[in-house]
């Protein structure tokens, strides 16, 4: 059983950036057209088992997080990082919290599956922190020579966010020698002789610490967006039932087809596999096999989006035409526009739906049957589709 959890994350971005040079601190540089740890604080503040982010800055650069990220909860940090996530566990443990997230704003590229695997692993750890194998090989310096190889079997890079059960944290922080600081918490959560559990990491969370660094994040970051188009037509005939945009609609006739023939989600369908080059709707469900004659069309479409999802796309507009004269689309269209939308985890801002007829032309305009053409538009980010 999952225990009840209020879940606070520490965004520590009070750093001067030292290493990084230049006259703003590096939390606060452009990346993508944002500040640096805005990209970090809207991974936080939008993942849903996350209750509260406070941003730990030093005090004169509350202006700049107001403009970076707007009138958020913030507290002063200390003169290192380690007096700056107590300053900002203290607050945390005010606002009732039972877990935290420490996490670096130097690490703009949080994966949602990060927190999703540090959350988990609060099930049955005190800590848990991000982990990545070395795959380098390492060896020691000796002045400008190189010496011998280290192993690196069982050498971690260690990441953050890190999790940790609030009273424990507090603990280690307590115990910490105040004259010694501290490169990470799980560290001094270990030190305590509590057991730090490992979470799968990401290399989209490398640190930005030289500008070089800012530039490979750009990079990861780079945006390619694809648009397909989907097009079919039905028959309309007597004795069946219309489906159309995954709605039951009265009508005389309906449309004929080994499925339900959903003429507007097959369009969508073959729009969605187009954008990942995945070939059409028979290619993945063919009208000769079977198990689909009377299938649910709906099926067809997360099937397409599933698809473009393990691509690593997202998709983030649908536009659908249907072309009939009979029957009205109007009084259907939000029912369409609101079952379309849960199919495809969209908002229903992001469905387009529309309908025309054809001036009394062709098949349609002779109420033979229902053609529709959709356009499907993915976003790609930081992956190869």
């Amino acid at each position: 059983m999952t225990t009840l959890r209020h879940v606070v994350a520490l965004l520590v971005a009070g750093g001067r950036g030292n290493r990084f040079g230049g006259q703003v601190a590096k939390q606060f540089l452009p990346l993508a057209g944002r500040p640096l740890l805005a990209h970090a604080y809207a991974a936080l503040s939008e993942h849903p088992s996350i209750d509260r982010v406070v941003v730990v800055i030093a005090p004169d650069q509350a202006d700049r997080l107001v403009a970076a990220v707007g009138d958020v909860e913030w507290t002063a940090g200390g003169k290192t990082r380690r007096e700056s996530v107590a300053n900002g566990l203290a607050l945390a443990e005010t606002m009732g919290a039972t877990h935290v997230l420490v996490h670096d704003a130097a690490r703009p590229l949080l994966p949602s599956a990060v927190i999703d695997r540090l959350i988990g692993a609060m099930d049955g750890h005190e800590a848990a922190t991000p982990v990545l194998p070395v795959a380098d090989t390492l060896a020691l310096a000796q002045h400008d020579l190189l010496g011998p190889v280290v192993p690196r079997d069982g050498l971690m890079r260690i990441q953050t966010p890190q999790a940790f059960a609030v009273p424990t944290l507090r603990a280690a922080h307590d115990a910490w020698p105040v004259d010694e600081d501290a490169t990470d918490d799980a560290q001094m959560v270990r030190r305590l002789g509590v057991a730090v559990a490992l979470v799968q990491g990401d290399a989209m969370l490398e640190k930005v610490t030289h500008p070089e660094d800012l530039a490979m994040a750009e990079r990861r970051l780079e945006v390619e967006f694809r648009t397909a188009t989907g097009f079919d037509v039905h028959r309309l005939e007597a004795g069946e039932e219309l489906w159309l945009g995954g709605v039951r609609i009265p009508h005389d006739r309906g449309l004929s087809g080994h499925s339900d023939a959903d003429v507007a989600l097959h369009a969508l369908t073959d729009a969605v596999l187009g954008t990942i080059a995945a070939g059409d709707i028979g290619t993945h469900f063919p009208p000769s096999d079977p198990q689909w004659r009377g299938a649910e069309s709906g099926q067809f479409l997360r099937h397409a989006a599933s698809l473009v999802a393990a691509k690593g796309g997202r998709i983030t507009f649908v536009d659908l035409t249907i072309l009939c004269e009979a029957p009205k689309i109007g009084p259907h269209r939000a029912a369409m526009v609101t079952r379309i939308a849960k199919l495809l985890d969209l908002t229903p801002d992001r469905v387009s739906i529309k309908a025309t007829t054809t001036e009394r032309l062709g098949f349609t305009g002779r109420e033979e049957g229902i053609a529709a053409q959709a356009a499907a538009t993915v976003r790609f980010s930081g992956t190869e589709a």
